[in-house]
């Protein structure tokens, strides 16, 4: 069995360990020390994680991150590593890979995109298809938010619909820089777009992604 996420994991502590906590990101307003807390609540904090999708309980998130983000920086990057708790549904392999692999390459380059010397990253076929056959199933629920209709495509041909509308704007890209843009990281995001140039405008202003 592939293990992306476990992978991603580690590449996503390694790097925080070395960028500092006081490194910016693209999540805006986090720094890396705010960015590996939030990662430890999301795996460690079910009750609090919520807020990340439901926007009532926002304010327990932000008060239970803060209180994550207030220990020793090596601590966090520690848990990051370590991963969930043990009796965590989250330590099951299959469920590791679903829920943390696009979370934590997101992540990584969240960090690496944000540091001025950056370089893309090559990604082998068999984690581009994997991130593909991510995108085909949450596409709508992350594009959906786009003001115009939204078709993702790889440059072999492979779309997928992520918002049905008129018109229509056409992102082309490996999967993994498709991937970053849908996730709403669309000024980092190495693709191409097509369509009516208001349409293109307005869908890289469009807040794309999982928030609430």
């Amino acid at each position: 069995m592939s293990q992306h996420a476990k992978r991603e994991r580690l590449l996503l502590a390694d790097l925080l360990e070395a960028v500092g906590p006081d490194a910016p990101t693209l999540c805006t307003g986090w720094t890396a020390r705010d960015l590996a807390a939030h990662v430890v609540v999301r795996e460690r904090r079910p009750d609090a994680a919520g807020g990340i999708l439901i926007g009532a309980l926002r304010n327990r998130l932000e008060r239970v991150q803060a209180e994550f983000a207030a220990k020793p920086y090596e601590e966090l990057i520690q848990l990051i590593r370590t991963g969930p708790p043990r009796m965590s549904p989250l330590g099951i392999k299959q469920l590791d890979e679903a829920s943390n692999t696009v979370e934590f390459y997101v992540h990584t380059e969240d960090v690496r995109r944000a540091q001025p010397d950056w370089t893309p990253r090559p990604l082998d076929r068999v984690f581009e298809d994997a991130l593909w056959a991510r995108l085909e199933k949450a596409a709508r629920v992350l594009g959906r938010k786009s003001p115009v209709g939204l078709v993702l495509r790889r440059p072999d041909g492979q779309t997928v619909v992520a918002h049905r509308g008129a018109p229509v704007v056409t992102v082309t890209g490996d999967p993994a820089e498709v991937m970053m843009f849908i996730f709403g990281r669309q000024d980092v995001a190495q693709v191409e777009l097509e369509g009516d140039k208001e349409a293109v405008s307005r869908v890289r202003e469009a807040k794309l992604g999982i928030s609430s």
